[in-house]
């Protein structure tokens, strides 16, 4: 079971880390590039990246940096791994936090400029101005989490 728990570990740390990254790729370059953009570039460009980011791949980090998080506190219930333990339960609220955070807040704000009217100048400046700031806010916690996520992680 040592083996099974110690891997289980090391693929929590691997997908928090992994999701640690592409959130802050997001909050360091691509979303402060995409703000000196004007109204019309911010909102294809950003539906483009949207459209882009919903693959197998990062799907699958997605939903199994949580899991494995779940499974490697699990793992480590035994008496041996004891020290361990209030950091994989520390890790797995980050975690947890990173991908509620996710699907209440971001992909919902994704899905609502996905759909937003863009027909006019005036249009595309209401669709980024209901999404930019509460997008930026939300992804800059979700980046938090998700680092600490790993970092604690990783400390286990």
């Amino acid at each position: 079971m040592n083996g099974l728990a110690e891997a289980v570990l090391v693929a929590a740390i691997a997908g928090n880390g992994l999701l640690a990254g592409v959130f802050f790729a997001f909050s360091s370059g691509v979303m402060p590039g995409l703000r000196r953009v004007d109204d019309d570039a911010y909102v294809t460009v950003f539906r483009a990246v949207d459209r882009s980011i919903v693959n197998g791949p990062f799907i699958v980090v997605f939903l199994a940096a949580p899991i494995a998080t779940v499974a490697a506190a699990a793992l480590h219930l035994d008496a041996a791994a004891q020290h361990a333990l209030p950091y994989l339960v520390a890790g797995l609220v980050l975690s947890l936090v990173s991908f509620a955070v996710t699907g209440v807040v971001n992909v919902p704000l994704n899905n609502r400029l996905a759909a937003a009217p863009i027909g006019d100048a005036q249009l595309r400046k209401e669709a980024r101005d209901r999404f930019e700031v509460r997008w930026n806010r939300w992804n800059h916690v979700r980046t938090v989490a998700s680092t600490a996520a790993f970092v604690v992680l990783a400390l286990a």
